[in-house]
């Protein structure tokens, strides 16, 4: 293991408890565009995320509720973080970015800025099934948007 390589792990798993036991972003959202529902077969981590829109399109606020492991549910509040604020057209970008990073051997540093803090995931691509577990929420949050787009055609924004 390269020098400093240890230290950094070391950091990126204490960021991964501090948004796991942050609870940020975590809990109901009643007033929500949809609602969309996610599980990982292979580890039963599971969560059921709601998302509301500003009348200009942004992503207002996104909420998860469910159980998991350190890995999904830090990732769950992390890309809640990242994406609030955001018009939906930058926000699948985001989430096709961080998913080709993660199932790639991309170099972590190259996230945007959006995406920053999750390069304490990086770890978590030498394990295949562990990246199942980081991209739960992403890819449930793509099926909810699909869902809506679906049911709603409008404008991109």
């Amino acid at each position: 293991m390269p020098e400093g390589d240890e230290e950094l792990q070391q950091l990126y798993q204490e960021v991964l408890l501090d948004y796991y036991n942050s609870g940020a972003h975590k809990g109901k959202l009643e007033m929500a565009d949809f609602r969309s529902h996610g599980i990982n077969p292979v580890c039963g981590d599971e969560i059921e995320l709601a998302m509301s829109s500003e009348s200009d399109g942004r992503i207002a606020r996104i909420r998860y509720e469910g159980h998991g492991c350190v890995i999904s549910q830090a990732s769950s509040a992390m890309m809640a973080e990242a994406l609030e604020g955001r018009p939906r057209a930058r926000a699948r970008e985001l989430v096709q970015i961080f998913k080709e990073t993660m199932l790639s051997q991309a170099p972590i540093e190259n996230l945007p800025e959006e995406l920053e803090a999750l390069r304490a995931l990086a770890g978590v691509r030498r394990f295949p099934l562990r990246v199942k577990c980081a991209t739960l929420a992403w890819n449930t949050l793509l099926q909810g948007l699909a869902a809506q787009s679906a049911a709603t055609p409008a404008q991109e924004t």
